[in-house]
């Protein structure tokens, strides 16, 4: 069983930055697929960025060259930084963790991320 706790969303204005970060329970961390997705209201959850256990990333187009995901195995963590915030980028933001095998997901309990003047 995995457990994930989202924490560091809050209220910016625009241009400002956020780290958010993602606290992991559990064993074998490291092997997981891990991922921040986005629901803003009304919208159809999205995924932001992901980042495998080789730490290869993805991001969503319109956060590429202003978000960055990384990841701690040691400790059991892994990290949004958001710079250049825009009004559009404010949603809830959620950590999800991918087991691999057995194929399993675990998501968090998301966090509010509020980008506005």
């Amino acid at each position: 069983q995995v457990q994930l706790v989202e924490s560091g969303g809050g209220l910016v204005q625009p241009g400002g930055s956020l780290r958010l970060s993602c606290a992991g329970s559990g064993r074998d961390f490291s092997a997981y697929t891990m991922g921040w997705y986005r629901q803003a209201p009304g919208k159809q959850r999205e995924l932001v960025a992901a980042i495998t256990s080789g730490d290869s990333t993805n991001y969503v187009d319109s956060v590429k060259d202003r978000f960055t995901i990384s990841r701690d195995n040691a400790k059991n963590t892994v990290f949004l930084q958001m710079n250049s915030l825009k009004p559009e980028d404010t949603a809830v933001y959620y950590c999800k963790a991918e087991r691999p095998w057995p194929r399993r997901d675990y998501w968090g309990q998301g966090t509010q991320v509020t980008v506005s003047s």
